[in-house]
């Protein structure tokens, strides 16, 4: 064993610096975070304007009136499909906050018709069958009362956080029309201020990371529409009422890790086989079998392909960035990933872990590469 720890006591080192590296780079992002949001949103901002702003600016007009253009254009698109969304939204789930009441009795009416069938029921059986059944009924009440608490007061964080949001999202499309108009002095400043070193470090990420992080970008985005237009179709088709509002919730939930459409669709079909409502219960299940279905034939193809990471270990790594570092490391964990396998796959990787010669004989793990 002693001779186990020495063979591996460099490889063990070099992994524990990568690992701490990145533990590093996640809390200062999620630091950087918390106390620059608007700076970050601002930056999202100006890569979406930046654009038309610099095709304006190339067809003769200038360039702070280009960027005038563009931002007012973004607003405008923004301001529309919030307000349209917006209204829809508000109006179905007024609609719905209505219909609460008469949702409840009926569920109610049904759960004590099959109450008193079971009732007797359990009669007929022996005592320590029925304390048994409900030692387990009180255990997954518990269960899902936690599970409902903690989503009620996930759902209440985000609601007392929209103002800040918006402000966040003002002030950011304040700083990014600033960027625009400033972007050139800001790259002749980096081109003359900035060390080779992190020259050549901002290449290979422009290179290896940034691309992949607009693909991987477009194909969640290329998921969830799928995953929007499926639904609001198939809840048209069944006739069921506020169903953009359904679709839009579910679309919410498909970006949500481990959840996904599965918890909109089975309580809810739950909920309508105990009030007698089968044929769309039944019917919801199928739209739910589509929509996984077309996801697991789409997503390999769509993320897989800009990622070339495995769904296991994009989700499982975004679990814990979630639990470490909270929605930030949620944002950063992707990216990451595709920092680490560019590093792999340039070779990087294989000359800062040194393995052991004995045990990797056939290769030479410490193959140079160009210096970083």
């Amino acid at each position: 064993m002693l001779s186990f720890y020495r063979r591996y006591a460099r490889t063990a080192f070099d992994i524990a610096l990568i690992v701490l590296t990145v533990f590093l780079i996640m809390y200062v992002f999620s630091f950087l975070f918390r106390i620059a949001a608007p700076i970050f949103v601002g930056y999202v901002i100006f890569l979406i304007i930046e654009p038309l702003a610099r095709y304006l600016n190339r067809k003769g007009m200038k360039k702070t009136l280009a960027t005038t253009v563009s931002t007012l254009l973004f607003i405008l698109v923004i301001t529309s499909i919030v307000f349209l969304a917006g209204v829809i939204f508000t109006a179905q789930i007024q609609h719905l906050i209505n219909m609460v009441p008469f949702y409840f009795d009926k569920f109610q009416d049904q759960l004590m018709a099959q109450v008193h069938w079971a009732q007797n029921q359990i009669n007929a059986l022996p005592p320590d069958v029925v304390n048994k059944a409900q030692e387990y009924t009180s255990l997954i009440i518990s269960r899902a009362s936690h599970i409902a608490s903690a989503f009620l007061n996930g759902l209440f964080e985000f609601v007392t956080s929209i103002p800040t949001l918006l402000i966040n999202f003002i002030v950011g499309i304040i700083l990014a029309y600033f960027l625009s108009i400033e972007i050139e002095m800001w790259k002749r400043i980096a081109e003359e201020k900035t060390p080779k070193t992190f020259k050549n470090a901002y290449f290979f990420l422009k290179e290896n990371v940034l691309t992949g992080i607009g693909v991987y970008l477009k194909a969640q985005l290329k998921l969830i529409t799928i995953t929007f237009v499926i639904i609001l179709i198939g809840l048209w088709i069944l006739q069921v009422e506020n169903a953009f509002t359904i679709a839009l919730l579910s679309a919410f939930f498909d970006l949500l890790p481990l959840l996904g459409v599965s918890a909109v669709f089975i309580p809810w079909s739950i909920y309508l086989f105990i009030v007698g409502k089968s044929t769309l219960a039944i019917w919801l299940l199928v739209l739910l079998g589509i929509v996984v279905l077309i996801r697991q034939v789409m997503e390999p193809k769509i993320t897989g392909d800009s990622l070339g990471v495995s769904a296991f270990t994009i989700l499982a790594f975004m679990i814990i960035s979630l639990s470490l570092f909270g929605v930030a490391g949620v944002i950063l964990s992707p990216i990451l990933l595709i920092l680490i396998k560019a590093l792999y796959e340039n070779g990087y990787l294989k000359k800062w872990i040194h393995l052991p010669e004995e045990e990797f004989g056939g290769s030479d793990p410490n193959k140079s590469v160009d210096n970083f």
